[in-house]
């Protein structure tokens, strides 16, 4: 009579099938308990990965925040300022050069961001200045009006340096005085302005109607955190599962 014990179980020695070995070996078949431990060892390691990137961006958000507490500087030709950096611009704009970075949303609503060089004072250089968002009008064609008053000028801003290789559907960065991402390497080819590295954002208020609340960057340390409790709560469920298959296969 068949007693559906596996053939090959049947062909093992008696004195093999008394051991404890042999007993666990058949009362608990290897690949769920080899699953449950997998999984809860991968998790719990992707878990760890969130909570170090979190660590990272906390030490990110610090140097942001002890950069934009830091005093105002007037940067000189040769002075190297960091990103997140307050600074104090004298100058005249040069507004033949202006360009206008096309799709940036604010509530909603279409529109540009209005970039124009500065010529610093003491020969100090060309910087170009980020001077604030417009709407964009009904016909797409003709742009904004954005001259920046003419003579010298003072201006408030924070550093910033644009992201060298941005994700854009554009076949080209630039079409005309319409730019879909900033290029410093073509804008400087095509104004013939050797302008900084970086720019500024303006701050300070000006009588020109662009918008400046600009927003700090989220650094997503909660959501990392959060994904963090997910891996760790999906390591416990594994090991809580592979507990509870444990306990039935002996209870059998």
């Amino acid at each position: 009579m068949h007693d559906g014990t596996p053939a090959n179980w049947r062909r093992v020695p008696f004195w093999w099938k008394r051991t404890t070995a042999a007993m666990i070996f058949r009362r608990f078949h290897p690949l769920p308990l080899i699953a449950g431990f997998a999984l809860a060892l991968l998790t719990a390691q992707l878990g760890s990965w969130q909570l170090d990137r979190a660590a990272e961006k906390t030490a990110l958000q610090a140097r942001i925040e002890s950069a934009a507490a830091a005093a105002p500087v007037s940067p000189s030709a040769a002075m190297e300022v960091v990103e997140w950096q307050p600074v104090r611009l004298d100058g005249e704009w040069v507004p033949a050069a202006t360009i206008y970075l096309d799709n940036r949303v604010r509530r909603g609503r279409p529109g540009y961001e209005v970039l124009t060089p500065l010529r610093l004072a003491g020969d100090a250089g060309w910087v170009l200045v980020n001077r604030g968002w417009t709407a964009a009008g009904a016909d797409r064609a003709v742009l904004p009006d954005a001259t920046p008053a003419a003579g010298g000028v003072t201006l408030a801003g924070i550093v910033r340096v644009p992201q060298a290789d941005p994700f854009t559907l554009a076949p080209e960065a630039a079409q005309g005085r319409v730019w879909q991402y900033l290029d410093m390497e073509r804008y400087r080819a095509l104004s013939g302005l050797a302008v900084r590295d970086w720019i500024v954002y303006q701050t300070s208020a000006a009588a020109d109607g662009l918008q400046r609340d600009w927003p700090r960057p989220d650094a997503g340390i909660d959501r990392h955190r959060g994904y963090a409790l997910q891996w760790y709560s999906l390591a416990g469920l594994s090991l809580v599962m592979t507990g509870v298959y444990v306990f039935r296969r002996f209870r059998s």
